[in-house]
């Protein structure tokens, strides 16, 4: 399927059909810059000796909940319907996406419950809570809580169920993109990790009108294919997830992200946990970073490439480590 540039087709809430545009990525720049920060856009000498270029790292753990994704929490709240402001919101996410939905819910004055598999990291659980939203666990897998999240939503005076891919939420991740490629908009590629692909859905949007010869890639775990076999397939395949990295642990593809993701990615490369293990390491030796797994996926996929020529970013997604994460730093 071709995806127009400049236009994002079937990045929905599953059910709606929608069409963004680069302006609306613009707007919701606008909205987010009011609430956090740029991010700052690094280069480490130590880093590029390693990887025989000049890397940029975009250093998006240091934004409000340790993640990329509050960027999509942000722009939710702006958006929200007087309804869903009344009946509170809920949603399933191994944590990131849980706490950027947390944080929407406090910003808009109203209630979340997350649904959260027992995969979830305890660091992740406790962030949510400590936003003022309800966890329920339920389920192994990332579908399961899913699921049951949307029968939470179902029936009168229920919480309104919250995508991870709903167009709000994609449009505040774009923003990452918008401000990387004005900070640099001569790279010649930039790593992006994917769960549900929504980050690089807005990367594509943002390279599209603003470093159209950029090329970008998306990175998943191995352990994790599911996105991946998608993307090569071109309809939906689910894989059980095994991979270590919450923030990748998917086990489907998504019917809103992947006309786009085929449309838009340049290539989609396949890491082991145990690369992203070393790519994590690496940004704390040589970037001083402690990233998580999704966090330190990008770095991995650059590592597993040939060495490109000029400027290539990374994109630090999210710096929630849990203690696991962080023990298996000091591994040789």
């Amino acid at each position: 399927m071709y995806v127009q540039p400049g236009i994002v087709r079937g990045v929905t809430s599953m059910d709606d059909q929608t069409a963004l545009t680069f302006a609306d990525v613009l707007t919701a720049g606008e909205i987010v810059a009011g609430e956090v920060a740029a991010t700052p856009l690094v280069d480490h000498p130590l880093l590029d000796r390693v990887v025989g270029t000049e890397v940029l790292v975009k250093h998006e753990h240091v934004l409000p909940t340790g993640s990329f994704k509050v960027r999509g929490g942000v722009h939710l709240a702006a958006r929200l319907t007087d309804a869903e402001r009344a009946s509170g919101l809920v949603t399933c996410s191994t944590g990131n996406h849980a706490q950027s939905v947390a944080y929407a819910a406090r910003l808009a004055g109203c209630h979340a419950t997350v649904v959260m598999p027992s995969c979830a990291p305890q660091v992740k659980r406790d962030a949510v809570v400590a936003l003022g939203a309800t966890v329920v666990s339920h389920g192994e897998s990332l579908g399961e809580a899913a699921a049951h999240a949307r029968v939470l939503a179902t029936g009168p005076a229920t919480p309104s169920y919250v995508d991870t891919t709903d167009p709000r939420i994609v449009l505040g991740h774009a923003t990452a993109y918008l401000e990387l490629f004005r900070q640099a908009p001569d790279l010649v590629a930039v790593y992006v990790p994917i769960g549900s692909g929504t980050g690089a859905v807005g990367a594509c949007l943002a390279r599209d009108a603003l470093a159209p010869g950029c090329r970008v890639i998306g990175v998943q775990s191995s352990a994790a294919p599911a996105a991946w076999r998608s993307w090569r397939s071109g309809r939906i395949e689910s894989v059980a997830s095994a991979t270590r990295a919450s923030g990748l642990a998917t086990s489907s593809g998504y019917p809103a992200t992947l006309p786009y993701l085929r449309a838009g990615l340049d290539d989609f490369v396949l890491v082991s946990d145990d690369a992203i293990d070393r790519a994590a390491r690496l940004l704390a030796s040589h970037a001083g970073t402690l990233a998580e797994g999704a966090g330190a996926a990008a770095l991995a996929g650059l590592l597993a490439a040939d060495s490109p020529t000029g400027r290539v970013a990374v994109m630090c997604t999210g710096g929630n480590a849990s203690a696991d994460e962080i023990a298996r730093l000091a591994a040789a």
